[in-house]
């Protein structure tokens, strides 16, 4: 061996000074190299699970090696510290050893401790008839044949990117042509702040004019002034009434709707999504906004068809809307359900413009009812927090198995679309997030499931059918301060635990809609039958309505009066739990309704006819 090199190496082992440099290099080198695999390569290529695991096992045994190797490296300049450590060389071999040995001693157990808590409490759940996995959530198989998410008209809305078995199709098809992205706007076009539906919680009626306007004159894009505009709705050669104008341009769906209609007849739904997705939060769920636009089209109709004394067609392409919502109200996911809450809004406002303007008949007023009664939201409230449950707990597990960083925290983008760097603090939680023992992720799965059952169901009471605010903002405070401790642990139950506290608000408050809702229909038949509403809500039950439903936000029953222009007052006390003397509360800021202040309240204008 060259002399030179040999006294290099004898220098390198004797002197400490350059035998903790050489270890601080080393496993920064081998920390920069795993970090850069690990956390910025393509998921597709990971290796093993086992191996993967054995990579973080050295990782972690380098950064302790970077960390001993740069203190050492400190240490030595320290004379007395130098010889101590001269005369220990050979003893820092074996306490490397036995450091990497505590190092995969830690692992182990972190990793059976927080596998076996895990384990532990799932079985004693699932034995209470609770699941945890998506299996265990996903809609029950259907007779395709009986199947309407599998009609042609409806599958169009993802059968470009999802076969029938719920599986991606690479690349995707786009010949397929999806026949239900209708729109009230034209393309491109998000709407105009001078046409909007009306606003039922504020007693407006929807004025079909400036619709009947925006049909009739299509805009020109102010970038491009010398390009032609071309109307995409079919608008007749002179001005007619504004719904009938307004009728005449959505008559472009009619086809559509009407296949849909017939569709419609299946008795069951079951969507073909992604429910084996390794990363369900990345599922593919194409069919959602279109629902929702479809619901947006069926009711402009439908108060178009009422302003045209057209009750009859408005009650049917309600049926429809209800029929379109409920076809998703089997979806294991949260997002599903939060859709359903944004259609049955929408579709309320020519529920209660009909009542309003007592265009419906005693006949047509109980099938609404009947429609309006379907519905179940705050069952849908347990259902949906199941699936929602599932899915953050499989997507924890899809974390622990892959570890990058950027599945779950994302990149932060500059305006001109490239990556920002990241900060010192991102590059240590990277790492830090890397090196997590299975165990923490078993330990946030097992976090997870504990709070939603702790702290999420019984903020809806299904047996008393109860929302109470104070519990549910109670509940949601013991949640926070139990996520105070910063730990990545914690990081990753509270990205999906925290998102939920205003869930309740948002199932409680759709549910109460529907609830004065379905008594504004008795109320309306009590008119029809004696000439006038009754005094007091008894009057309804059992002759005109079931049951009456009591305010879910206290249990006592619905506030009522008649007011002197021969109409009424019906209202919940709403969020604050206050009696507000059936006063809504709006936003300073917007005009909107605050959820949050004020009564939740149904009750008509003086004048029934359309807003001038």
């Amino acid at each position: 061996m060259n002399a030179r090199l040999k006294s290099i190496l004898g220098t390198a082992w004797n002197e400490p000074r350059r035998f903790f440099g050489w270890l601080t290099l080393f496993s920064l080198v081998g920390i920069g190299g795993g970090y850069v695999i690990y956390v910025n390569d393509d998921a597709s290529q990971r290796p093993p699970e086992w191996l993967g695991k054995i990579a973080v096992w050295i990782m972690a045994t380098l950064l302790t090696g970077f960390a001993l190797g740069l203190v050492g490296f400190v240490l030595a300049w320290i004379p007395p510290v130098r010889r101590m450590l001269v005369w220990g060389l050979q003893r820092r071999f074996y306490a490397l050893g036995f450091l990497v040995a505590l190092v995969a001693l830690f692992y182990v157990e972190e990793d059976w401790r927080g596998k076996h808590g895990w384990d532990n409490y799932r079985r004693e759940w699932e034995a209470k008839g609770e699941r945890f996995d998506m299996a265990g959530v996903m809609p029950k198989p259907v007779p395709d044949e009986q199947n309407f998410a599998l009609t042609p008209i409806v599958s169009s809305t993802y059968a470009g990117r999802l076969d029938k078995k719920g599986h991606r199709i690479h690349p995707a098809n786009t010949n397929i042509v999806d026949r239900l992205a209708m729109s009230i706007y034209r393309e491109g076009d998000s709407g105009d702040t001078n046409i909007n539906f009306g606003s039922w919680q504020k007693a407006t009626l929807t004025n079909l004019k400036p619709w009947q306007d925006f049909y009739r004159n299509p805009k020109a894009d102010p970038e491009k002034p010398n390009q032609s505009v071309t109307n995409e709705f079919p608008v007749a050669p002179e001005p007619q009434t504004p719904a009938a104008d307004v009728l005449l341009a959505l008559s472009r769906y009619d086809s559509a709707l009407e296949e849909l209609r017939e569709a419609a007849k299946l008795p069951y739904s079951r969507f073909p999504l992604e429910y084996d997705n390794a990363l369900p939060v990345a599922s593919l769920l194409p069919h959602l906004a279109q629902i929702k636009r479809v619901a947006q089209v069926l009711s402009l109709r439908a108060i178009a068809e009422l302003d045209a004394n057209q009750p009859e067609k408005a009650l049917a392409d309600l049926k429809l809307a209800f029929r379109l919502n409920d076809s998703i109200r089997n979806d294991s996911f949260l997002i599903s359900h939060l859709v359903r809450i944004a259609v049955q809004s929408i579709v309320m406002q020519p529920v209660w413009q009909g009542l309003a303007q007592q265009k419906w008949s005693d006949a047509q007023i109980t099938e609404l009812e009947n429609e309006l009664g379907r519905q179940d939201f705050l069952a849908d409230f347990h259902q949906a927090m199941r699936g929602e449950r599932a899915e953050s707990i499989a997507t924890i597990d899809y974390l622990r198995r892959n570890r990058r960083y950027t599945d779950w925290y994302g990149v932060d983008m500059d305006e001109s679309g490239n990556a920002k760097p990241r900060s010192p603090l991102e590059m240590l939680k990277a790492i830090s997030f890397f090196l997590m023992p299975d165990g923490w992720f078993y330990q946030s799965e097992l976090t997870y499931a504990q709070m939603q059952q702790r702290w999420t169901f019984p903020t809806v009471d299904l047996e008393r059918r109860l929302v109470p605010p104070e519990a549910n903002a109670r509940l949601a405070a013991e949640a926070r301060k139990a996520m105070q401790v910063d730990s990545v642990k914690n990081d990753l139950v509270g990205m999906f635990y925290l998102g939920l506290e205003k869930a309740q608000t948002k199932f409680a408050l759709i549910q109460a809609q529907l609830d004065l809702a379905r008594v504004a229909c008795a109320l309306e038949r009590h008119r029809l039958a004696h000439g006038q509403y009754p005094e007091t809500l008894g009057a309804l039950a059992p002759q005109l309505i079931d049951k009456l439903p009591h305010d879910l936000i206290n249990g006592e029953p619905l506030r009522y009066r008649r007011t002197g222009e021969g109409r009424f007052v019906l209202y919940s006390v709403g969020w604050n739990e206050k009696d507000d003397g059936g006063i809504v509360s709006l936003r300073a800021d917007s005009g909107r309704v605050d959820i949050n202040q004020g009564d939740w309240v149904w009750k008509y204008p003086a004048n029934q006819k359309s807003n001038p």
